[in-house]
């Protein structure tokens, strides 16, 4: 899991500026739920509720994000939440890792 800092500096080396109030927005349910934070925003429906917010570049940095916490990709929400059910979401997500559907 990287820090709101590493997150800001990706944007601002990609995109030009941080977006702090986006790595909040996304992150601020980890102080009650740890890690399992994840399944409720980072996923395609929270970059499109940050695109509804903030705007496309913010949603851009959103993506960043969360592909960061992810390892590479952007789940759905249904992929999310079937991770996080399966795994109790103790480690970053990697794309090998993805959820097979039963």
């Amino acid at each position: 899991m990287a820090f709101e800092s590493e997150h800001a500096a990706d944007c601002v080396q990609i995109l030009g500026e941080g977006f702090p109030e986006v790595h909040r927005w996304l992150d601020e349910l980890f102080v009650t739920l740890g890690p399992n934070h994840r399944w409720i925003r980072h996923h395609v429906g929270g970059i499109e509720e940050v695109r509804r917010k903030w705007g496309d570049r913010a949603a851009d940095a959103a993506r960043i994000h969360i592909e960061r916490d992810f390892g590479g990709w952007v789940p759905t929400e249904g992929e999310a939440q079937a991770y996080a059910i399966h795994t109790g979401v103790q480690h970053a997500f990697k794309q090998e890792q993805r959820p097979v559907p039963k």
